[in-house]
C-alpha cells in the first residue's frame, strides 16, 4: 500500500497549510489515522489523530490550530494547520492503519517538508 503525501512548502508565520495523505487501497477502510512530524536534532512526535475508537486527539502545540480529517468519498486524510510558528517547522508524516482481520497493517508517507519562516 502507498500512501502519497502532498501539500507542504514554505509559508510565513501566521499563515496557513492543509497536507493530505492519499493511499488507493484504504479507500473508505481507515481504522485509525494520524500525523506526526520531525523537526531537525528532535524525536518524531505525534500531531494529531483519530483513534481506533473514533476520538481525535491533539499535541498541546497545535491544539487549537490543528484539525485532523478524513474524506471517505476522496480516500484522503488531512491535516488542516491554521497560525502556523516557526517552530512547526518540521518533516510531516502520515500514519494510516488498516484493520485486515488477520493482521493490522501501518502505513506511513514518505513524509512532506513543511518550512514556516519570514
Amino acid at each position: 500500500v502507498e500512501v502519497v503525501e502532498s501539500g507542504g512548502g514554505l509559508v510565513q508565520p501566521g499563515g496557513s497549510l492543509r497536507l493530505s495523505c492519499f493511499a488507493s487501497e484504504l479507500h473508505g477502510t481507515i481504522s485509525a489515522m494520524a500525523w506526526f512530524r520531525q523537526a531537525p536534532g528532535k524525536q518524531r512526535e505525534l500531531v494529531a489523530e483519530r483513534t481506533w475508537g473514533g476520538q481525535i486527539e491533539y499535541a498541546d502545540s497545535v491544539r487549537g490550530r490543528a484539525t485532523i480529517s478524513e474524506d471517505e468519498h476522496e480516500g484522503t486524510v488531512s491535516l488542516q494547520m491554521n497560525n502556523l510558528k516557526p517552530e512547526d517547522t518540521a518533516v510531516y508524516y502520515c500514519n494510516i492503519q488498516r484493520d485486515w482481520g488477520d493482521y493490522v497493517g501501518d502505513y506511513w508517507g514518505q513524509g512532506t517538508q513543511v518550512t514556516v519562516s519570514s
